[in-house]
This record gives C-alpha cells, structure tokens and sequence, in this order.
C-alpha cells in the first residue's frame, strides 16, 4: 500500500485518540508490574557463529551456555547487553524451524541502546567485518545477525527516542 493510499489525517486522529485515551501523564501513571525484561530469545541455526558476531563484532560478553530446558539437546545461551539485561538464544538441532517470516506478533527489530562514542566504533567493526548495515536519523545502525534478525544498535539514551522522553 502506497503513503497515498492511506489516509495519513484518519492515522494520526487514531493515534491522537489512542494518547488521549489511555496517556497518562508520568506523575499520574502507576508504578509497572514488572521489574524489567529479564531478556529476549532470539534463534540461532549456528551457536558458535552467533557468539562470534555478538561477542567478537557486537562486543556483548557471552554469559553462559546450558541446555534448553524445553527441547533435548538444545542450547539456551545468554550474551551481556548491559544494566543487567540478556540477549538470548536457542538453537534447535534436527528441528526444522523454517524459514523466518515476518508475521503479526512476530518481532520487527531488537534496539539496543549503546553509547555515542561506542556506537562509532561499532559501525566501524560492522564494516570491518563486511555486515551490511544502514545508518538512518544519525543515531540508529540497523543491520541483519548472521540468521537474519534485524538488530538496531542506537545512540539515544535508554528512554528516549527521537529526543523525546519516552520513559
């Protein structure tokens, strides 16, 4: 579908509607549930290539490496991404897990939020190890892991996104 297929103004009075709706004001929303994400689990169809590319080029410390709980022989294994947060996998050896496919619910791209000044040097291992990688806003590298999740390495602070506060 084409921008000019949809109705742009009909969009943004949905979202205006949406914030209106259920935006609270920050000194007036609840405390969260939840304690934070405890991580992510993302596939992997090679564990050592996926710890070389998140270790080696990411520079995210592999934390550990045990057996998935849920499907013999499968590997559950955990990289450091910062302020106690995991980046995990698992592998499923003999399984055929197909194809990856965008679906709804499915997950579009992990941000993670990194330094200025590391992000420099970040773009600069990516490039150094021939990761086709797009740069977009100045503060956003996005670019494919070795099976194909997008992965966006960003410079905005956590909370933030676009310059606005976000958290």
């Amino acid at each position: 579908m084409s921008e000019q297929d949809r109705d742009l103004v009909a969009i943004e009075a949905e979202r205006t509607r949406i914030r209106d709706t259920h935006l609270r004001p920050a000194a007036e929303r609840p405390a969260s549930t939840a304690r934070g994400l405890h991580h992510t689990a993302l596939i992997s169809s090679d564990v050592e290539r996926t710890v070389r590319f998140y270790q080696d080029v990411l520079g995210f410390p592999l934390t550990e490496l045990i057996e998935n709980r849920d499907y013999a022989g499968s590997s559950h294994f955990f990289f450091d991404i910062g302020n106690s947060n995991l980046l995990a996998f698992f592998d499923f050896p003999g399984l055929d897990v197909g194809f990856y496919a965008e679906v709804l619910g499915g997950l579009h791209h992990l941000a993670i939020s990194v330094e200025p000044e590391r992000w420099e040097a970040l773009r600069a291992r990516l490039t150094e190890a021939g990761v086709e990688h797009e740069v977009h806003s100045g503060v956003s590298i996005y670019f494919r892991d070795p099976d194909g999740a997008r992965i966006e390495l960003i410079a905005d602070p956590l909370g933030e996104m676009y310059g606005e506060h976000v958290l």
